[in-house]
């Protein structure tokens, strides 16, 4: 199926790896042009040169910006021109106790996972309404549903997400313009692959043992396994294009069934 996705152009957050690196190669394979993003400046060379090679005649160009500092989202918006899809993918995630987490931390999070958005979409936004046409999509988690315990943090700003990505919905009406999130289940992002390596280093086992264990201990996965970062990239791509028309405001599942309860 031809997503109709040539000519138009995309801005990927965090999107040097994982799932937002997963996100620009797709768009790049159906013809969308492609500015990614990431902290610094040799790790968005790095992934320029990447995306370049698989796809030789795609059209990649990357913007490096600490997105949770609003001067270097600001510098970062007068350098990407126009953008018809906007994928806010970049987020922070860890592992911790909620009475460990202080006011500093629960501010990083909130300026990366929700603040990040919030920026981009009140600059870009605008653009697309008046010209009548554009995407934006919010790569949230079923942790805003359902929030982990030991992921308090997190889940809240994921909670948080959801809830933007419903209300910016509400300003498009009338308009061929979508405010879409997805939401992700347990990935093996790069990030996760990181974590998985360093406990299981910890824990002087093999970093797959792990990874399998942790897969054993959900009982709620209908997959069985960790889900792959193309496969949330696959429903983001889908939300981008012209043939998601009639889906606005919507909080669309790639979970792998994390939701369902089984017994």
């Amino acid at each position: 199926m031809d997503l109709l996705l040539k000519g138009r152009r995309a801005f990927i957050s965090g999107s040097t790896q994982g799932i937002g690196y997963a996100i620009a190669q797709a768009l790049l394979a159906e013809g969308a042009s492609v500015v990614i993003n990431g902290r610094t400046q040799s790790s968005v060379r790095s992934a320029v040169q990447r995306l370049r090679s698989d796809a030789p005649d795609g059209a990649v160009s990357g913007v490096a910006a600490d997105l949770s500092d609003p001067v270097q989202v600001h510098e970062l918006l007068n350098s990407v021109g126009e953008i018809d899809i906007l994928v806010n993918n970049v987020g922070l995630f860890e592992v911790k106790s909620f009475f460990d987490i202080g006011d500093d931390d629960w501010q990083r999070y909130f300026q990366v996972n929700v603040m990040s958005g919030v920026r981009l979409a009140r600059h870009l936004m605008p653009t697309m309404l008046d010209r009548g046409w554009g995407r934006i999509v919010f790569v949230a988690s079923e942790s805003g549903v359902d929030v982990p315990a030991d992921m308090i943090h997190y889940g809240s700003t994921k909670a948080a997400m959801l809830a933007l990505s419903n209300g910016l919905a509400k300003l498009t009406r009338g308009s061929a313009v979508t405010v879409n999130a997805v939401l992700g289940g347990p990935t093996y992002s790069d990030g996760v692959a990181g974590v998985v390596d360093k406990i299981a280093r910890s824990q002087g086992m093999a970093a797959e043992d792990l990874k399998a264990a942790i897969i054993a201990g959900n009982r709620t996965s209908l997959l069985e396994r960790f889900i792959e970062p193309r496969e949330i990239a696959d429903l983001v791509l889908y939300l981008a294009s012209p043939r998601s028309s009639a889906t606005n405001g919507a909080a669309l599942r790639a979970d792998g069934g994390v939701l369902t309860t089984v017994t």
